[in-house]
């Protein structure tokens, strides 16, 4: 991770004062990327050559195999690796090449571009995938040769990540330091395209508990942001090679983000459903719409959308009989989730506190879900741990088919349990594990959670703002009023001892006329202060 964001690091300050911060995800994030890939194909191609190893010679080595066989045939080794990995990469165009020819002032930035158009030609996977790195910008240099001296230096610096050393999601991690390192520039509403993996691995335990043995998995995030919501589900169930991942983001290039992500982890092209659109205007999927065992999602907060009374007759808002308003389309979100949820499954959602307690469509709509049980619990998360944004979120957990089992509402305040950080507070993972445990368990716990039946949440008018049910108050250490004023009494009978015996010692020294003044104003100056 060090590593990871050392040199991402110097990539930044290369591209520092020629374009805006959020341009330095592409750039980067997009890098990386094609480094995989060509760093995954060195590899494949010695496997091919020598079977499976525990150890890579250096990829000096692992070229000189990949170029001898495609010097002797190149269009059998073209279609082993493309049938293998699903793509191929020219020897001449590879990561590592690139960088060898940047190191010897060799390096054409018109190659790297002929690499990026040859491999969107080569799947569906990976059509569009490079459009938000433009190597023609001029912010990269005035002309062509200013660019090659910018993009020769980036590949330089990111050619030594270890990306299979690195622990954990590469994409998702550098995209976390990025807009960690300049939120401001990210824009406030960076957090919408990352949820942090404390957050993420919260929703993901619990949408799958009880479903842990279903194979295939099918998730389901309808806006998904990078995707590492969605992936982080692969580390709770039995058999993780068999999720399927469906997803839809609005934003091309944090939607084309997703897309690298899940290649960065071996996901399947046939379990990869991934959609470019407004989740929100137009319903999808439609063919299988309660295909989904989990429904994650972490929607843009309190956004705009058209709430055109057509909707009214949507099949994923009509039953609610009110839709949410335009200027807050939190529950929009939340009921498209929660439609595509089949009858067993589970769904968790990032939302501001607002949809709580705030009252006209968005009480009607969410009395009408507390009717159905819909709504499991209820969990407040501290402040400050999304990006772009300070407001404490709450997570809301749902269920479908709960009328018959109850419609008890677990709420979980776990605001204060976190670490302080520089820019960010953290969730710790005895944090997490806290809450896991107190949703499992599903019982009162003083100062923490709450169980409240149905008729309770009725009582309170269908509100469930989390401090109605938990009370976190502390009370104050009461004073014992006669042990003080016994204190207070002593000290004062300390302070008059100390006075008398400073005041004979003055008395007792050598005084001149000099010194008189001096000192009868030391003694006034004291007893003032004694007695203030």
């Amino acid at each position: 991770m060090a590593e990871l964001n050392t040199k991402l690091w110097a990539g930044v300050e290369i591209l520092s004062g020629k374009m805006d911060v959020s341009e330095y995800n592409n750039f980067l994030l997009g890098l990386i990327f094609y480094k995989y890939l060509s760093d995954q194909q060195l590899r494949a191609v010695y496997e091919e050559e020598n079977g499976k190893v525990t150890e890579y010679p250096d990829r000096e080595t692992q070229l000189a195999g990949l170029s001898e066989w495609h010097k002797e045939d190149a269009d059998d080794v073209r279609q082993i690796m493309s049938t293998k990995l699903g793509y191929f990469i020219e020897p001449n165009y590879l990561f590592y090449t690139l960088q060898k020819q940047a190191s010897n002032y060799e390096f054409q930035i018109s190659d790297l571009q002929n690499a990026f158009i040859d491999l969107g030609r080569q799947g569906v996977q990976f059509t569009g995938l490079f459009d938000d790195v433009d190597l023609t910008s001029t912010k990269l240099g005035s002309n062509a040769q200013q660019r090659n001296v910018t993009i020769s230096e980036v590949i330089k610096t990111l050619d030594e990540i270890d990306l299979f050393g690195h622990d954990g999601d590469v994409i998702g991690d550098a995209y976390e330091y990025l807009i960690g390192q300049f939120a401001a520039g990210a824009g406030k509403k960076a957090g919408e395209f990352y949820t942090p993996q404390a957050v993420s691995k919260i929703i993901s335990e619990i949408v799958v508990i009880g479903q842990e043995d279903i194979a295939p998995f099918h998730v389901y995030d309808p806006a998904m942001g990078s995707g590492s919501l969605m992936l982080n589900i692969r580390q709770f169930v039995n058999n993780p090679s068999k999720v399927h991942y469906h997803g839809q983001e609005l934003n091309t290039t944090t939607y084309n983000l997703a897309r690298m992500n899940l290649i960065l982890h071996n996901v399947e092209q046939a379990q990869m459903r991934l959609q470019n659109g407004d989740t929100l205007d137009e319903d999808w999927p439609t063919d299988e719409p309660y295909l989904f065992n989990a429904v994650v999602m972490n929607p843009p907060y309190s956004a705009v959308w058209s709430a055109d009374p057509k909707f009214m007759g949507d099949a994923r808002f009509e039953p609610y009989g009110k839709l949410a308003p335009k200027s807050k389309a939190d529950f929009s979100f939340l009921l498209h989730g929660f439609y595509h949820l089949n009858e067993k499954g589970t769904m968790g959602i990032v939302l501001p506190h607002g949809v709580l307690f705030r009252g006209s469509a968005e009480g009607t709509i969410r009395k009408t879900l507390l009717a159905k049980g819909a709504i499991c619990a209820v969990i407040g998360l501290p402040p400050n741990i999304f990006y772009g944004t300070s407001i404490p979120t709450v997570v809301l957990i749902l269920k479908k088919g709960r009328e018959n089992n109850g419609r008890d509402v677990l709420f979980i305040d776990a605001s204060n349990d976190y670490e302080k950080q520089k820019n960010q507070n953290n969730l710790r993972p005895e944090d997490i594990s806290k809450i896991i445990e107190a949703y499992k368990v599903r019982k009162n716990i003083s100062k923490y959670a709450h169980l409240a039946s149905y008729e309770e949440i009725a009582s309170n008018d269908y509100n469930l703002n989390i401090p109605r049910y938990v009370d976190t108050f502390e009370e104050e250490e009461q004073i014992d009023i006669v042990a003080l004023s016994r204190e207070i009494t002593g000290l004062n009978s300390k302070v008059k001892e100390s006075e008398t015996e400073f005041l004979s010692l003055l008395d007792q020294l050598a005084i001149t006329d000099e010194t008189r003044d001096i000192i009868e104003a030391t003694k006034r100056i004291f007893i003032q202060e004694v007695q203030e």
